[in-house]
């Protein structure tokens, strides 16, 4: 009896098992597929949470000055929103495309010509012989070059190309992930408390309270000391592009918002096109050209104070990893959106090892 039993007891438990086993699979499959399904739009969704926690203080300043109307608050910052990140793309989009293929098509064909510099640069006073000298030099040298390294500048084009494609999608996954944080700002409420309550449970109610309140802090001093100083720059960089009908303005610009956000100064890309634009525009112009661009190039000496000073002081070491390794990662987007995690990661970090310092030294 007792052997029978027992012999039943292990079969019960061999089923028993075996039936978690299926659903514990069953569950497996099922978060795999649903993940397959939404991963487009994780990105885009987690861009627009941080969008939202970035620009609720002013969505609260709006909606207290509009008498309470939150919806007309969130419609009024979704379409300035649209308007800054959709404007620049349309008004170079067509131009990129055209500079970024015609270079890849001469490539292909190798008949990419280096342009000597204007004449007039060697009439420039002290520097302009030295200058025409070395920009001829360099012109000949790039040349060479691209003759020798066809098959892999041929490569490096089409990546080119690819970029200049890739930043007109990403600017639709931007406008789609502002209209999303437009609506999510409505019910910020909640979605606070939502927040409150899975690091609650997952860490103890009055830690928890602690770390939202710091990724909050970190989220909107991130957004506006770093990301949103970047993009001042690469706007006011591409006014000036656009004025002196720079070619592939929206590649300059682009270019400037890359090196604002991994923390490198925009004078680097901006600089020699402002020689550039002295060789071929009339001295007066150029050399106002030259004097805005370098005003938008140290625009951030100015801003990062006032805005990055507030709240929380992330080394820049880790913005610059997360962006660079965000954009390798999830594209155009994670440029703005790993710098952003990394950071909040960073800081959740240095707070949760903080206690066990102060405990220790006790």
């Amino acid at each position: 009896m007792t052997s029978a039993s027992s012999s039943k007891t292990d079969e019960r438990f061999v089923a028993s098992a075996m039936a978690s086993f299926i659903q514990i699979g069953a569950f497996v499959l099922l978060l795999m597929l649903c993940y397959q399904i939404v991963a487009p739009f994780v990105h885009i969704v987690l861009w627009a949470i941080v969008i939202a926690v970035g620009l609720y203080p002013t969505h609260q300043a709006l909606t207290t000055k509009l008498g309470g109307r939150e919806k007309t608050s969130s419609v009024l910052l979704v379409l300035v929103g649209l308007l800054i990140v959709l404007a620049p793309v349309i008004l170079t989009a067509e131009s990129s495309i055209v500079a970024a293929q015609k270079f890849s098509t001469n490539v292909a064909a190798g008949t990419v010509n280096i342009p000597p510099p204007n004449d007039r640069v060697a009439n420039w006073p002290v520097i302009g012989e030295p200058l025409y000298k070395f920009w001829s030099s360099a012109a000949t040298s790039i040349q060479d070059t691209m003759n020798t390294y066809s098959d892999e500048i041929k490569r490096i084009s089409h990546t080119l190309f690819g970029i200049a494609g890739g930043s007109i999608l990403g600017a639709l996954a931007f406008a789609l992930s502002i209209i999303i944080a437009g609506v999510l700002m409505m019910h910020a409420e909640s979605g606070h408390r939502t927040a409150r309550n899975i690091a609650g449970n997952l860490m103890g109610e009055a830690p928890g309270e602690r770390m939202t309140g710091l990724s909050i802090m970190t989220i909107r001093s991130i957004v506006k000391g770093v990301l949103g100083i970047a993009i001042i720059q690469a706007v006011g960089a591409l006014v000036g592009l656009l004025v002196m009908d720079v070619p592939a303005a929206g590649l300059w610009a682009l270019a400037v918002l890359v090196v604002a956000i991994v923390q490198l100064p925009p004078w680097i890309v901006l600089a020699p096109i402002a020689v550039w634009v002295f060789s071929v525009a009339e001295p007066v112009p150029a050399t106002i050209f030259a004097v805005y661009m370098l005003i938008v190039s140290v625009a951030d000496m100015v801003l990062k104070p006032m805005l990055l000073g507030r709240g929380v002081d992330t080394p820049m070491l880790v913005i610059l990893i997360g962006a660079i390794g965000g954009a390798i990662a999830m594209g155009i987007i994670g440029l703005f959106l790993g710098a952003v995690i990394l950071a909040v990661s960073y800081e959740l970090f240095i707070a949760w090892l903080a206690p066990k310092e102060s405990s220790t030294e006790a």
